[in-house]
Parts: structure tokens; sequence; C-alpha cells
């Protein structure tokens, strides 16, 4: 396992959004962007996203969690933060691999926005019809 003053990284992505995350041995302490979590996300739901690997890896007073995420909405954000945990737990150890990995915490989901294309008014949105 891991020294008292190690920390491991991760990088985490969703959509637009970027989070650089580290994980050190603590209390369970989770900070973004220097903002408590409960500070940060208003929404429990994000919350409960972002704290996914850690209750399926059993570690959820065990690390503390320092995060630098940019880019994108909440939603996004919240989705690349539990991919960077993920990601720093496997260095961390990699017993918690095979759970992480069948929970789905480490597949960067590849869904993006569709670009505008040209002759229509965003990606799919045809100019309005008129017959007359």
């Amino acid at each position: 396992m891991a020294k008292a003053a190690e920390r491991f990284y991760g990088t985490g992505r969703r959509k637009k959004a970027i989070a650089r995350v580290y994980i050190m041995r603590g209390k369970g302490n989770i900070t973004i962007n220097k903002r408590p979590i409960d500070e940060y996300l208003g929404l429990e739901t994000l919350k409960t996203i972002v704290r996914q690997p850690l209750v399926a890896t059993d570690n959820v007073d065990k690390f503390d969690i320092l995060v630098n995420v940019h880019g994108g909405g909440y939603t996004g954000q919240a989705g690349a933060i539990r991919h960077g945990i993920a990601r720093a737990l496997v260095k961390a150890d990699a017993d918690y691999r095979p759970t992480l990995k069948e929970a789905g915490f480490l597949t960067r989901d590849p869904r993006m926005k569709e670009r505008k294309k040209y002759g229509l008014k965003g990606a799919r949105r045809a100019p309005q019809f008129s017959k007359r």
C-alpha cells in the first residue's frame, strides 16, 4: 500500500471538462478548486457521482482528495472528477482495478458535442420550412 505522505495522480476527462486529481492518505476530505465539495457542487447527485469510485473500493474515509478542474459544466466536471479519482486509486493500489473496471469508472466516456454543419442551424436542426 501507500506511505503516509505519498500522493497519487489521475487525470479525468468528460465532455469538455478536465480534472487533475491528487489522492493521499487522510480522513476523506474532498477539495475541488480550493473549495469543499459541498460548497462547489450544489446537487447531491453530483456529489454521489464523485464519490462512486471511493464507495466501490470501500475507501470513503481513507483518502483526502485534491482536485483542480476546468472546462464544461458541473455535470461534466463531476464525471471528469470520478474518472480521475478512479485512475488515481488504481495507481495507489492495483488490486482496485478489476472492481473499478467492472463498474465502468476507468472507461473514458467518448460522447462529445456534435459539430455544427453548414446549411443547418445546429448539428442537425434544419432551417424552418415554409411552403409559401
